[in-house]
C-alpha cells in the first residue's frame, strides 16, 4: 500500500483556560492528508473551514472527525456538518447540517443510502437522508433524546455540552444492527436491538473498524482490541507500546486504524493539555516526551513498528481516520460546495 488518505485537524493558535495552562486541544480546519507510505511525504490535499453561521464562535472547534469510504464517495463530519466528495477529485457532492449536531464525531452511510451521524454532544446517533431528513435517533444511553436537551435550542451555536456521560464516537454496523462505541463507558452498544452491548477496555475507546469479520477497537493508551463480530467474543488485545523495542516515548492519543493484511496503520494524536483532566488520567508519565502526530505501520507477524510517519509539518495536529487512497490533486476548500441538503 504506497499512499493513504489521514483524516483529522489543524491546530489553531493556544488560548489561555482557566488554570493557566494554554489550551491545545482546539481546531481551525479540518484536513485531508495524502500520505506516500513509500517515500514518506505527505501533502494537504483537502482543507475545509466551516461556515460562521455553524459554529460556536470563538470557542467551538473545527476540525475533521472520524470519516468513512465507500466506493468513490468519502464521508466527512465537522463539528456541525456533514459533507460527501466524490474521489480521487475531491468533487463535493452534499452538505448536511443540523441543529441536532453538536459536537459530530462520526458519519457513515448504510446499505439502504441514508447517514447515521455520532452527536456526541447530544449522546445522539442519528438516521437521516442526504437531503436532511431526520428518519430515526437514539440516545445512546438509553434515555429518551430530550430528556436532558431542548430540540427547540440550535446546538450548533453552542461551543460545547461538555462533560458529556456517553460520547458516541463511532459507528459501525452488523448486518443490520446499529452499533456505536460509547468512549466513557468504554464499550459498543448496540442501537437497534436495546441491552445488547460488548465491553472493550477499561481505558477510553474510538473506533470499531470492521475487517473480515473482526471489529478492531482502538484505546486512548496505543492498545488494539479485536472483537469477533459474531459471536463478540474478545480475540485478542495488542499493546502496540510493545512493538517498538523498549522504546519509552508517549506514542500519543490513538485513534485510526485501518487493517492492510498482517499490517495495521494506526493514528496517534499528539498529547496536549485540557481543561477535562479525566481524559488524559491515564497518562501515568506527564504530557513531556510525548511524540508528533503520526502515523505508524505495525507488523502483526513481526510484532514490530515498521515506520512512523510525521504529519505536524502538513499542519494535521489530530488524527480520526485513514484510508487508502489513489494520487489526488490538492484541493484547497473554504466553504461547503456541495448540495445544502
Amino acid at each position: 500500500m504506497a499512499q493513504l488518505h489521514v483524516i483529522g485537524g489543524e491546530q489553531r493558535a493556544p488560548r489561555s483556560i482557566r488554570d493557566g495552562q494554554q489550551d491545545f486541544h482546539g481546531y481551525s480546519a479540518g484536513l485531508v492528508v495524502g500520505l506516500d507510505t513509500e517515500t514518506g511525504a505527505a501533502e494537504r490535499l483537502l482543507s475545509y473551514v466551516s461556515p460562521p453561521e455553524l459554529t460556536g464562535g470563538p470557542e467551538g472547534a473545527m476540525s475533521f472527525q472520524a470519516a468513512y469510504v465507500e466506493d468513490d464517495r468519502l464521508f466527512l463530519c465537522t463539528e456541525t456538518e456533514v459533507l460527501v466528495y466524490r474521489l480521487p477529485e475531491f468533487e463535493p457532492l452534499h452538505h448536511v447540517s443540523n441543529p441536532w449536531f453538536n459536537d459530530v464525531h462520526h458519519v457513515r452511510s448504510t446499505p439502504a443510502g441514508t447517514l447515521l451521524v455520532a452527536s456526541a454532544g447530544l449522546e445522539l446517533v442519528i438516521e437521516m437522508t442526504l437531503e436532511g431528513e431526520v428518519l430515526r435517533m437514539w440516545n445512546v444511553l438509553g434515555e429518551d433524546p430530550w430528556e436532558r436537551f431542548d430540540p427547540s435550542i440550535d446546538y450548533r451555536l453552542v461551543a460545547s455540552t461538555k462533560p458529556h456521560r456517553g460520547h458516541p464516537n463511532f459507528i459501525f454496523m452488523i448486518g443490520d444492527d446499529v452499533w456505536a462505541t460509547r468512549f466513557h463507558q468504554g464499550d459498543a452498544a448496540c442501537l437497534t436491538s436495546p441491552g445488547k452491548r460488548v465491553h472493550i477496555s477499561d481505558k477510553r475507546i474510538h473506533d470499531g473498524v470492521l475487517h473480515d469479520g473482526r471489529l478492531h477497537f482502538t484505546t486512548v493508551d496505543g492498545t488494539i482490541v479485536v472483537i469477533d463480530a459474531e459471536s463478540l467474543e474478545r480475540l485478542e488485545v495488542i499493546d502496540l507500546n510493545t512493538f517498538h523495542g523498549g522504546r519509552t516515548d508517549l506514542l500519543g492519543w490513538c485513534r485510526g486504524v485501518l487493517v492492510d493484511g498482517e499490517r495495521l496503520w494506526i493514528g496517534f494524536s499528539r498529547i496536549r493539555p485540557t481543561r477535562f483532566r479525566e481524559n488524559v488520567a491515564w497518562l501515568t508519565r506527564g504530557l513531556r516526551g510525548g511524540m508528533p502526530t503520526h502515523v505508524g505501520c505495525y507488523n502483526l507477524a513481526t510484532r514490530t513498528c515498521e515506520g512512523e510517519f510525521d504529519l505536524e509539518p502538513t499542519g494535521l495536529a489530530a488524527v480520526y481516520s485513514i484510508f487508502p487512497a489513489v494520487a489526488n490533486p490538492v484541493v484547497d476548500s473554504l466553504s461547503p460546495r456541495g448540495d445544502r441538503g
